[in-house]
């Protein structure tokens, strides 16, 4: 029986959003580079609905690898109430079948679950990296983080043969096992990972390295798909990373480069720089935070004790990330489009040193502090590095230091150049704080950082 009435125009309403969808994805795969899934591994040649993998929880022998570097004390797992689960998924990728693990972050409160699932590939280094940027925006919206083993899992079975003795994982078989993943997060079992919570929407975000197997996935994201050629992942986040232009795909993208990826590339024009858009089809902005590096030495442990020649910088890399999170989540779930910023300039600094354009923030508006980017080794090594650090041996200082920035304090003179006094700095401050959160270029949950910060500076 057909629906009357108003339930008719509803129905055809629907019927077009869908048709439009199918149109911009087949259109999307004709424009695509074809026979290649960016991880060395053919794609189909047309959209495809993928297999959903089996699963099962794990709770041991031993303890669970934590893929998350130690957070600071009230910003951590159980300052948020949260807790982890873990699974195993098993499926066919690529012909051929592969076991891999998923670690689910969740309130312990179920009924605080947002809706919002934030996924990432685990990082080849280990560790759920933009989870620990994000974390205390994740965490206090009620998001959940899930981590995905894409690459080898070695790192897992040195940490704990016996727990992990079952992962099997080939080359080639990394896009498929993020779709066939993704697709059983959404078709959500109620004895399955995510326990039959309500999903609305389910990002896939990474940095640096993992940045690169999101982006090497967009390709793919066009011929994985669910029931109805419904799209798997809602949103993408690619953080640190500023190579190549992106594909335009069906779903909002916001690519987050830094001021390393900004220099590094000042020299070839930035030729990941492609127009916002705001069209079914090309749903994109770019996000560059004035200020940030591209890794994150504030509490990333790595930098403790400072194996840099310039003392690291100490920009919230969080509060700069979670902008971008924040902004992707509103699009994919709210329909609420973000706004545009500006890029870095790259013609000079201002006045004090620091970069103009891009996204603003208290940091380089009522500064302190010049922020640099890159960083380099100090001349003589430090005799205790961190494990990080250590573990690359020679070249540790080197590569840490050149994917971090660093901090110089303005002179006595500029600063009294700016300020009557310290109270006169932290007006100044919470005045442009309380303008970027209105305008949403800040996010409340960071508010207590910046002014602590703010309470901790000697102004002449």
């Amino acid at each position: 029986m057909l629906p009357s009435g108003g339930g008719i125009m509803t129905a055809i309403k629907l019927w077009m959003v869908a048709a439009l969808s199918i149109a911009i994805v087949i259109s999307i795969v004709a424009q695509a580079p074809q026979g290649r899934g960016g991880r060395g591994a053919a794609l189909p040649a047309a959209p495809v609905v993928v297999a959903i993998p089996t699963f099962k929880a794990v709770n041991g022998p031993g303890a669970v690898y934590p893929g998350l570097q130690k957070l600071p004390p009230g910003e951590d797992l159980d300052h948020y109430k949260y807790i982890v689960k873990e699974y195993f998924v098993s499926g066919t990728a690529q012909g051929q079948p592969y076991t891999t693990r998923v670690l689910v972050r969740r309130p312990s409160d179920a009924k605080k679950f947002s809706g919002i699932v934030t996924a990432e590939p685990m990082h080849s280094s280990g560790n759920s990296w933009m989870f620990h940027f994000t974390h205390m925006y994740v965490m206090s919206q009620g998001d959940i983080s899930l981590e995905i083993v894409v690459g080898s899992p070695q790192l897992l079975q040195q940490a704990n043969m016996e727990r992990y003795k079952e992962l099997v994982l080939a080359a080639g078989q990394t896009n498929e096992i993020l779709a066939q993943v993704g697709a059983l997060m959404k078709k959500n079992p109620k004895d399955g990972p995510l326990e039959g919570l309500p999903l609305r929407k389910m990002t896939l975000m990474g940095t640096s390295q993992s940045a690169g197997t999101v982006t090497a996935y967009l390709p793919a994201h066009v011929v994985y798909r669910l029931e109805g050629m419904k799209a798997i992942y809602d949103g993408f986040l690619p953080t640190s990373q500023g190579a190549n232009q992106l594909p335009k795909v069906d779903v909002p993208v916001i690519l987050m480069p830094t001021m390393t990826e900004v220099n590094a590339a000042a020299g070839r024009g930035n030729p990941y720089r492609r127009p916002d858009g705001d069209m079914p089809g090309d749903q994109f902005r770019i996000y560059e935070v004035a200020g940030m590096s591209h890794n994150d030495s504030r509490i990333n442990p790595t930098y403790e004790p400072d194996p840099c020649k310039y003392p690291v910088s100490r920009f919230p890399q969080s509060a700069g990330m979670s902008i971008g999170l924040d902004h992707l989540i509103q699009w994919v779930d709210k329909g609420r489009i973000p706004p545009r910023a500006p890029y870095i300039a790259t013609d000079g600094l201002d006045e004090f040193g620091n970069v103009k354009g891009g996204v603003r923030n208290t940091y380089v508006d009522v500064p302190t502090m010049r922020y640099i980017a890159p960083n380099e080794a100090a001349a003589v090594p430090v005799p205790n590095p961190s494990a990080m650090v250590a573990g690359r041996g020679a070249a540790g200082p080197g590569f840490f230091c050149g994917i971090a920035g660093y901090q110089l304090p303005l002179s006595k003179e500029q600063l009294q150049k700016l300020y009557k006094n310290k109270k006169d700095y932290q007006s100044k401050v919470e005045k442009r704080l309380n303008q970027l959160i209105k305008e949403g270029w800040f996010l409340p949950v960071y508010k207590d950082l910046v002014l602590a910060d703010a309470a901790k500076e000697v102004i002449p």
